[in-house]
């Protein structure tokens, strides 16, 4: 058998990949909000596992910047200000 017995196979496996892939998409889908974040979720964690420390860090920059908005030091704007700039900065 030569290399070029192989390829087939492996076509036929990346379609039974995508379809798999696809299927699971499709249910994910159809989940109610709730059980379609759960599942985002989950699947998000496999690509970035969480950091202990790293999640403090953000943890403690939040507390911060909470406490300089609360003691008046800075103004909060909206989150459609928020937007507004930045598709004028994008230019759109």
């Amino acid at each position: 058998m030569g290399w070029r017995n192989y390829i087939p196979k492996a076509r036929i496996l990346d379609e039974v990949i995508n379809v798999k892939a696809s299927d699971l998409i499709s249910e994910a889908a159809a989940l109610p909000v709730e059980e379609r974040a759960m599942v985002a979720e989950s699947i998000l964690r496999t690509l970035n596992s969480p950091d202990p420390d790293l999640d403090r860090k953000w943890a403690e920059a939040a507390r911060q910047r909470l406490a300089v908005l609360r003691s008046g030091q800075v103004k909060g704007i909206s989150g459609q200000e928020v937007f507004a700039r930045a598709w004028k900065q994008l230019g759109k």
